[in-house]
């Protein structure tokens, strides 16, 4: 998570480190009330030679030596509007975000413009929706005088129940099929269901004509009696691969690109769950479906090479 805050003074190599613009300011500000180089030194958080050397240049008109900076006026303003949008992204994140702005600039430059502009990074506060809901109601004009960690804009929603829905998806080396939302506890007969009205016709999208083998997780109502005669009636063969092996199935790598997209998603309740689930599945490539699959070799060499034990797939 980001914040913003006035950052303290740290020195690096006996040197005393720059002042940030939200120090400069302070400073500045003190010192024409009058104040002594040590009021503001604790009021800026910072080192009382760093108030001297940067009153003294300032005094005497003088500029930071040093080579011009890589980003404009515009690139930081894009950068502090990437940051407030959303402030529980990190730093890496915030840079790809930046650079594909077109902004040309390291992720060090990005830290370090995110500290003149006063950001800090910070492992935010959790709040159940009760209480993050009553503290955005009592909001009031001071609320700019209060710690900015129990800000309700900056604490993270902590529920007891998170929302869930169960849902059933199919996946080829060319595309993806349409979701199923399933409504309740799934058996053999309601799985059987899903294959009949969801299965059958994504094999004819992915398939057509074209054999395949299906894949599918060892839960009891995928491998029961009744449902391995459901697929030997319909001619389908199935995989016959080991249980509790997440390595060798490429559906796991696709929901966990889901999972990642909706990191920063709030849903209130199933439906807003499903509403989110929906158009980041619809706006899954066939690039990506080819490029898991094309992995699989690699997955299954990895594993053998493993004996079995986890690998980085």
């Amino acid at each position: 998570m980001v914040s913003q805050s006035s950052s303290v003074g740290y020195t690096i190599m006996g040197k005393t480190a720059d002042l940030t613009v939200v120090q400069k300011t302070t400073t500045d500000t003190l010192h024409k009330e009058g104040k002594t180089q040590k009021v503001i030194a604790k009021e800026a958080g910072c080192s009382q030679s760093s108030v001297s050397k940067h009153i003294n240049r300032e005094v005497k008109g003088r500029k930071r030596c040093g080579r011009k900076k890589c980003t404009s006026n515009r690139d930081n303003r894009t950068l502090e509007r990437i940051v407030k949008q959303n402030p529980f992204k990190n730093v890496g994140e915030i840079h790809k975000e930046w650079t594909a702005a077109g902004v040309s600039a390291s992720r060090t430059t990005t830290h370090r413009r995110m500290q003149d502009m006063g950001f800090s990074c910070r492992i935010p506060c959790q709040a159940t929706l009760e209480q993050q809901t009553a503290s955005e109601a009592s909001r009031s004009q001071s609320l700019e005088e209060e710690e900015e960690a129990q800000n309700p804009h900056c604490l993270r929603s902590s529920v007891k129940f998170p929302q869930s829905v169960m849902v059933w998806g199919a996946m080829s080396s060319a595309s993806v099929a349409p979701l199923c939302f399933l409504r309740s506890k799934v058996n053999a007969a309601v799985y059987q269901d899903v294959l009949d009205h969801f299965m059958l016709p994504a094999a004819d999208q992915l398939y057509g004509d074209a054999d395949f083998i299906f894949q599918q997780d060892l839960a009891p109502a995928h491998s029961g009696k009744a449902t391995s005669t459901w697929f030997k009636d319909h001619g389908i063969p199935v995989l016959n691969w080991p249980a509790n092996s997440p390595d060798l199935n490429p559906m796991e790598n696709l929901l966990g690109i889901v999972k990642r997209k909706m990191r920063y998603a709030r849903p209130n309740n199933a439906e807003e769950l499903k509403a989110t689930i929906r158009p980041i599945w619809t706006l899954i490539t066939p690039e990506q479906c080819h490029r898991l699959i094309d992995s699989m070799p690699r997955c299954t060499a990895a594993v053998i090479q493993a004996k079995g034990a986890p690998t980085m797939y």
